[in-house]
């Protein structure tokens, strides 16, 4: 990490360095001596959840703005939906039939970085999970355009590694959900959400309620698969109940291929966004 700021003060890295030099007594080898900021027991106590917080909120901010990233295209969506080239290990008919999404989300990806690239980069950089299935997808349309993407990982229980084509120094890992999601819509320019499971709707949701709610501005949102959202969400009822308005289903759209998403992304402007209020 670059650090160009100059301080009459000596620097952090040397005196970490220094104190590992010190003589070796029962006093320096006491867990009370060590640096609080060197110290990995120490940050990880319940009481330093706050600082944690705000390191995990800091780091990736500060290297995105290094990188020049100033908007991303988020593409939200499931780690099981496997590669058609690949379809035969999917562990359902269901998730096997849903593969083609690969396919459209890698796609999606790169037509984007293409766009991104041509205004030079720093725009519409594509961010996913991180992941495998439709995370790997949207990395990968990256990497065919020649461009670079953004993976958030997470730490989980099992086994995850970030998918073999997020750009290395764009790669993040976290250990808070909260503040992963907040990092997705920090400067997300539309939002593309594809088949998933809870995870997916998790953020889908969130991301909704922060545009319904006027917590954050209006974007185009886009959601791959218009039979399958149906099938797993009646949203007719939703509004039909009055749980939320009718205007709240103008919130998305639904699309079925790459273009149609380009095509309303390309098409966004003042009509699209009315009645939005900036989150900030």
């Amino acid at each position: 990490m670059k650090d160009d700021h100059r301080s009459p003060f000596r620097d952090a890295h040397t005196d970490r360095k220094a104190a590992e030099g010190v003589p070796d007594t029962p006093q320096t080898r006491s867990p009370a001596y060590t640096l609080a900021f060197a110290d990995d027991e120490f940050l990880c106590r319940d009481e330093l959840r706050p600082v944690r917080l705000q390191l995990e909120l800091l780091k990736p901010e500060m290297l995105m703005n290094e990188a020049g990233i100033k908007s991303t295209i988020v593409l939200f969506g499931g780690a099981r939906i496997p590669d058609p080239e690949h379809k035969e290990t999917a562990r359902t008919k269901t998730l096997a039939d849903l593969s083609h999404y690969y396919d459209e989300a890698r796609t999606f990806a790169r037509l984007m970085t293409e766009k991104s690239i041509a205004s030079g980069g720093t725009e519409n950089v594509v961010v996913t999970g991180g992941g495998p299935g439709v995370m790997e997808a949207g990395n990968r349309g990256a990497v065919d355009a020649g461009g670079a993407s953004i993976g958030l990982n997470i730490v989980l229980p099992f086994e995850q590694a970030p998918n073999a084509y997020v750009t290395p120094d764009l790669s993040f890992n976290f250990h808070y959900f909260a503040i992963r999601k907040m990092h997705f819509l920090m400067r997300a320019r539309a939002i593309s959400v594809f088949p998933g499971g809870f995870g997916t709707l998790d953020e889908l949701f969130e991301a909704l309620t922060l545009i319904q709610t006027g917590r954050m501005e209006r974007v185009p949102f886009l959601l791959f698969g218009r039979a399958f959202w149906e099938s797993i969400i009646n949203w007719d009822a939703l509004s039909d109940a009055g749980t939320i308005s009718a205007d709240d289903l103008d919130l998305f759209r639904f699309v079925d291929t790459a273009e149609e998403a380009i095509e309303i992304i390309d098409n966004w402007g003042p009509t699209e966004k009315r009645g939005a209020v900036p989150g900030r």
